[in-house]
């Protein structure tokens, strides 16, 4: 049985970084995804997708962006058309429609046993003395035991299900969660005529662009994606949801309760119980209008302290009305009870997050909440790495453009082991 240098589980963003390094070191591997290249982004997204980072930001390492609109937003297709181009330009050993059903210890306890299976039911079994699973910790969706309740005949939808208003049936629609697909999948529904409830959630709000440079870019220029996990002395901040931004529009666009309260969504409070078709809602609403407010007025006192500290002369503010304060949430409603049949909801949508699933590696490399074991991707599976999660070092590597660094570490601590 021929044994490989390493199998990299999952073609995404992740995957194809570690490949890129591993190629240039010349070490003998192989990619394996059960879908397509790129597949959580083509089956988990909605039609109207927009990443909410820059074309310029969303690279991977020896393939930058050389296009019309390095400050633009691509959708899903452009960002896996460039994928593809990016295993084809460096000759990746990709394999797609081939699924990794275990990974395992061989009898030498230095090697792995990896088993796969593709979508004729081929079943092969491969030795590696290094696995990366790449295939993510946001990729199963995450829908709370509360949809058992719902009317059976209502509508449900992840948002990773979702794909636009017109596969709905008519009548108003419930989107669970405020964070970024929430609030932008409230937005593609509104563009559709529709009437929107959304539960709201504790989420931060930052302005799309401030000064006339994109949120971002700021963050690069203020190194603030590069702060490590092990220097937060909160550690609670790695685990807070991404906060209200869209890149739907040339530039992107400000996300605020207030400004989809303005354009006709009902802001709600956190979905609490179902009690014969009637939703039970929280009194939080208001706490979340402020929470948002507080989070973009500190972001942006940081960037103009950056300026201070440079002496740099703060360019003009711009006018933006989806970024102006809310002080006394005259946004909210104060519905404490929404009966579905009565107001006319056919349909639910949860954006309530996703989870990973690591079942299919029979190693004991789990925590108590199911989380991989793991320092900076590397396990204590000694040949056992991880890639491609947030804060696997630090802010930034939950994004493509944290993937380069992440990727390059990872390959070398492969390098590392391979020589021992």
């Amino acid at each position: 049985m021929t044994m490989l240098d390493t199998i990299i589980v999952g073609a995404g963003q992740a995957g194809l970084g570690v490949s890129y390094f591993l190629q240039q070191n010349g070490h003998k591997h192989i990619v394996f995804d059960q879908g397509r290249i790129g597949e959580s982004w083509l089956s988990q997204r909605w039609d109207s997708f927009r990443l909410n980072t820059s074309n310029l930001r969303n690279t991977l390492p020896g393939f930058p962006y050389d296009g019309p609109e390095a400050d633009g937003f691509s959708g899903t297709d452009a960002l896996v058309n460039y994928f593809h181009e990016y295993v084809d330009r460096f000759q990746l050993p990709v394999r797609t429609g081939v699924t990794v059903v275990s990974v395992e210890r061989a009898e030498d306890q230095k090697s792995f046993v990896v088993r796969t299976r593709n979508a004729d039911g081929h079943q092969e079994t491969l030795m590696s003395r290094s696995v990366v699973v790449a295939s993510g910790i946001q990729r199963v969706p995450r829908i709370p035991a509360l949809h058992e309740k719902l009317p059976g005949d209502l509508t449900q939808f992840h948002t990773a299900d979702y794909r636009n208003p017109q596969e709905l049936p008519p009548g108003a629609v419930v989107v669970v969660g405020s964070g970024q697909s929430g609030c932008q999948i409230a937005e593609d529904l509104l563009v559709a005529g529709r009437t929107v409830f959304l539960c709201s959630s504790k989420v931060g709000r930052v302005p799309r662009r401030y000064r006339g440079t994109d949120l971002v870019e700021w963050w690069v220029d203020m190194k603030f994606w590069d702060v490590t996990y092990d220097s937060l002395q909160d550690k609670s901040i790695s685990r807070a949801a991404q906060p209200q931004i869209s890149g739907i529009g040339r530039y992107g666009h400000t996300v605020s309760l207030q400004n989809l309260a303005s354009q006709g969504v009902v802001i709600l409070g956190r979905l609490l119980d179902i009690d014969s078709g009637t939703l039970i809602l929280g009194d939080e609403a208001a706490a979340n209008v402020h929470f948002a407010d507080e989070f973009s007025q500190r972001v942006k006192n940081d960037i103009d302290a950056y300026l201070d500290r440079l002496n740099i002369t703060p360019p003009p503010l711009e006018e933006d009305p989806a970024d102006v304060p809310d002080p006394v949430a005259q946004c909210i409603s104060s519905l404490r009870h929404l009966p579905l049949r009565e107001s006319n909801v056919s349909t639910v949508i949860w954006a309530t997050g996703f989870t990973g699933d690591f079942s299919w590696i029979h190693l004991p490399i789990l925590d108590d909440h199911n989380r991989p074991i793991q320092e900076r991707g590397v396990s204590l599976e000694d040949g056992l790495y991880f890639v491609g999660f947030p804060w696997l070092n630090s802010r930034k590597s939950g994004i493509i453009y944290g993937i380069a660094e992440d990727a390059n570490f990872i390959a070398n601590a492969i390098r590392e082991q391979l020589t021992r």
